[in-house]
């Protein structure tokens, strides 16, 4: 199991991927094909943020050298090796997935590098996972503590991520395509690593550089739709009804000239993953074959659903015979109820639990690819039909600690936690569904 998840894990390597999709030929750029020569631009600026951030940086530095001429990347606590790559590139660390004062000096730092910008400037920017939260820029009126607030409730809820998106990029300056209007008239090329179920450009990272075709209403009506209004901060609700009435300026729209110099690029992403999964699987002698990488909605139903999927192959050996192994990719969320501690991989896999009593030579692991797991250490957990069994002779009731959404301590209990420590990559979760040969 351990070499089919560094086979995927290593296929959305972000270095790799940079690399793989943007090089240099004597004094020409080649972006994925396209050719940019070097000789057009007299400054090149590099700015990311994201999980990614720093290999992605440093494929670019290594690609660029001393053509660069500055560079701001702001990653998670813990995702940075180096805080300077060089002299001209600056690595910042800040918090996610509740943001801090630290994103938003970032988001100063890099605004102010946009500001004289012109067309004989070339902008790369780098996205992954993490950079809504990593670079914040609330406009006036909006306090941090409001987005913090505002954050930790839509987590809880159980909002998609294209849902708590819609909302940053409607109180921010910099989400939603507004990035890329301070970069123009510059040439902009954005290289982004995705952590979004269908890789929709808008929606990674809150789509910086990317048109948005989402509306105030559409933030608004999402906290109604949670039945959150309530809870929210009274300068957020102001915010929002100011720019429904047309008091305040939405994102920018597709359509809009400032994205006529834009080029956008997804290098790696969950399909990535899964596919280097399965041929990884297929090497180790399993039947294998990706099942989707668009697996969503609530963790626990979720993980009920996979596990009958995993009785089913081990059974009947459908859809693949032993030994097996079936891949999903996705993200699913979590409505907290308790005040456990977990995340949606941990959650997904507890909800197993029971629907795998007894079940001879299967195992399912769920985890995260960028090593965390919501707010803990690990990046996911593991289930067998002997679970149960054991979590009986420690006194433990699955159904408890769900109810509580505590499934970080009770993986603990049993040592099947998987800790891989901080990846530097993010392209959603995977899980894996194995069957091995009966004695």
């Amino acid at each position: 199991m351990k070499r089919i998840l560094d086979a995927s894990l290593s296929s959305v390597d972000p270095e790799r991927a940079v690399i793989d999709h943007f090089r240099r030929d004597g004094s020409s750029l080649i972006i994925n094909g396209t050719r940019l020569p070097l000789d057009a631009f007299e400054r090149i600026f590099l700015i990311g943020a994201g999980k990614a951030g720093e290999p992605m940086a440093r494929a670019i530095q290594e690609i660029l050298g001393d053509r660069l001429t500055i560079g701001v990347v702001v990653v998670k606590d813990g995702y940075a090796k180096n805080t300077t790559l060089t002299p001209q590139i600056s690595i910042i660390t800040a918090a996610h997935p509740v943001p801090d004062h630290r994103g938003i000096q970032a988001a100063k730092k890099i605004l102010k590098l946009l500001q004289d910008t012109t067309h004989r400037d070339l902008v790369i920017f780098l996205f992954s996972g993490g950079g809504s939260a990593l670079l914040t820029s609330p406009p006036p009126g909006i306090s941090l503590p409001d987005l913090q607030n505002l954050t930790e409730i839509l987590l809880r809820c159980g909002a998609t991520i294209n849902e708590i998106n819609v909302l940053r990029k409607h109180l921010d300056e910099v989400k939603g395509g507004q990035l890329a209007r301070r970069a123009a008239p510059a040439r902009v090329i954005t290289l982004i690593l995705s952590d979004v179920i269908g890789d929709p450009l808008d929606i990674i990272a809150s789509g910086p550089t990317v048109p948005d075709p989402s509306t105030f209403q559409d933030a608004l009506s999402i906290l109604e739709r949670y039945s959150i209004v309530p809870q929210v901060p009274a300068a957020i609700l102001d915010h929002l009804r100011r720019g429904i009435e047309g008091d305040l300026s939405d994102t920018p729209k597709p359509g809009d000239p400032n994205f006529e110099r834009v080029t956008n690029l997804v290098i790696a992403s969950n399909m990535t993953a899964a596919q280097a999964a399965v041929q990884q699987a297929q090497h180790e002698g399993f039947h294998a074959r990706l099942l989707t990488c668009f697996l969503q909605g609530e963790a626990r139903q979720a993980g009920r659903f996979l596990a009958a999927v995993l009785k089913q192959m081990a059974t009947d050996g459908q859809p693949l015979p032993r030994p097996a192994c079936l891949v999903a990719g996705g993200e699913t969320t979590v409505t907290l109820k308790g005040e456990g501690l977990g995340g949606r991989n941990q959650e997904l896999a507890l909800a197993a639990v029971d629907d795998l009593i007894g079940l001879q030579g299967a195992l399912l692991a769920a985890l995260a690819t960028d090593g965390g797991d919501g707010p803990t250490d690990a990046a996911g957990a593991v289930v067998s039909g002997k679970t149960r069994d054991r979590a009986r002779e420690l006194g433990l009731a699955p159904e408890d600690y769900l109810a509580r959404n505590d499934s970080y301590h009770f993986f603990e209990r049993l040592d099947d936690l998987i800790i891989t420590g901080p990846t530097q990559t993010n392209v959603n979760d995977l899980i894996f569904l194995f069957t091995f040969p009966l004695d």
